[in-house]
């Protein structure tokens, strides 16, 4: 392990965070919240100056290894949020620090579960930095680093395999920075769009930059009580769209942009995630008919939680819980499928279920005609053998650490639901569950250890599994 290169790499996401707290601490001063606003520039200093002293002595080897690009991001995010927590902390909105850690993570992992009873009683200036950590964690504080700072050259693309969601990651363009750049560049135009949309539908600004944070990085944290059930159908179906938007593949929105329309809607995952959708939608329509007064009714809400649920966005406009065992067994399951590789959603990515029932396919075929040489294919290519069994490997590592997670918060002894549905909804980067954890409950019963293992789950689930099994392995550590 080459410990001063990690060293290296988190000095710079501090001194990042540490300019991103900044914007919290203006909208403390817009709203007069001076104390909150003064907090904020402290933290901001502190994440500076700690990560100007880490970075101080540049390493003399700065190649970056599989190992080590994992092991930064790992610990990358887990010092982030730590860091992140403490304005919670001192403003004293959330003075406990293991319920402020919670908050922070599911905000940075895009999760979106929560801790509070009462949102609307945070500051403006923690509203605001609740929200902002779903945008910096949706495309990723790497990505952004890479797109901004070019520290590594080539092996940079070690860290961007580590922090990118789905089965496989490929550069947009030649250069490693410049395909961060794009992706960004997409991930501020959607979202700047988002926020002019709402505002000129009535939403008062500062709800819109909020929610368009939360849309745009699938988080989830909203800043009323009642998440979005409180808007105007108009809002509401705008961010329905926008969620839908959120969960596709990236280099569809490139390949658009490129004017490549051809390779853009020949995407085998985006065309089965749309079909996804459109099913639940419309069983789920028809299954809750009876509990709205209306069809058109009906069908917004049905699109509205199917698109925040596959998108792993979590926000609810009325509360889902109550609907009939057909539909909640069909968000159940849309938890689990997510989004699409390359978006930023979470859950397992809806390529790998593809790669699954393909896989399926083909087993079948051959017991039925054992000398049949036959190739997955994606897109039109074979797919190659290591991805396939990464896939395998992926869902044997996912549904281990998912049955072990149930096993430790059981300790609590709350329902099969509650514990089920709570795993489900963190180690997929959902937010609300069922039961107890439901679209109107929150995750502060739980004890502080089933917390530690909820919050596990999170980073887990943002960062596909191996970073942070990877640091479990005392190998991991060893000096070259």
């Amino acid at each position: 392990m080459n410990f001063a290169i990690v060293r290296y790499i988190l000095g710079f996401i501090l001194q990042f965070e540490g300019f991103f707290l900044i914007l919290p601490a203006i909208v403390g001063l817009l709203y007069q919240e001076t104390k909150d606003a003064l907090i904020y520039f402290g933290v901001a200093i502190l994440c500076i100056a700690t990560g100007h002293l880490t970075i101080r002595k540049k390493p003399a080897n700065t190649r970056l290894f599989t190992r080590e690009g994992f092991t930064s991001v790992a610990l990358g995010w887990v010092v982030l949020s730590l860091f992140g927590a403490l304005p919670f902390v001192f403003t004293g909105d959330i003075p406990n620090f293991i319920d402020a850690l919670f908050e922070t993570i599911s905000g940075f992992t895009t999760t979106g579960a929560s801790i509070l009873a009462d949102v609307e009683s945070l500051s403006h200036a923690n509203l605001f930095w609740r929200s902002f950590t779903h945008w910096i964690g949706g495309m990723g504080v790497f990505v952004f680093i890479m797109a901004i700072l070019p520290m590594m050259g080539g092996s940079t693309m070690n860290l961007m395999r580590a922090e990118s969601p789905g089965p496989s990651v490929s550069r947009l363009l030649p250069k490693v920075k410049d395909t961060a750049k794009i992706l960004y560049l997409i991930y501020i135009g959607i979202t700047l769009t988002q926020i002019v949309i709402l505002f000129v539908c009535g939403m008062n600004l500062f709800d819109a930059v909020t929610l368009s944070f939360g849309t745009t990085g699938t988080g989830g944290f909203g800043t009323k009580n009642d998440s979005l059930a409180g808007y105007s159908p108009i809002c509401q179906n705008v961010v329905t769209l926008f969620m839908i938007i959120s969960g596709i593949n990236y280099a569809v929105f490139f390949c658009i942009l490129r004017k490549q329309f051809k390779d853009a809607f020949s995407i085998e995952e985006v065309r089965w995630y749309l079909i996804i959708i459109l099913a639940s939608v419309g069983l789920i329509t028809w299954n809750i008919a009876d509990m709205y007064p209306t069809v058109g009714e009906s069908l917004r809400h049905a699109f509205f939680q199917v698109g925040s649920i596959i998108t792993t966005t979590g926000y609810s406009t009325t509360d889902f819980d109550l609907w009939p065992q057909l539909s909640k067994n069909i968000l159940v399951i849309l938890m689990f499928i997510g989004a699409c590789a390359g978006s930023t959603g979470g859950g397992i990515k809806v390529s790998r279920i593809v790669i699954l029932c393909k896989a399926i396919r083909k087993e079948l075929d051959i017991m039925i005609h054992p000398r049949m040489v036959k190739k997955i294919k994606m897109d039109g290519h074979v797919l190659p053998h290591e991805t396939q069994r990464s896939t395998n490997v992926f869902i044997t590592a996912y549904f281990i650490l998912f049955f072990a997670s149930m096993l430790l918060i059981s300790l609590d002894d709350y329902s099969f639901t509650t514990n089920f549905t709570a795993v489900a909804a963190t180690l997929n980067n959902i937010g609300p569950g069922l039961d107890l954890v439901g679209p109107t409950q929150n995750f502060g019963l739980f004890s502080p250890f089933s917390k530690c293992v909820l919050m596990f789950d999170m980073l887990a689930g943002r960062l596909e599994l191996f970073p942070m099994l990877i640091i479990l392995l005392p190998s991991c550590w060893k000096k070259y």
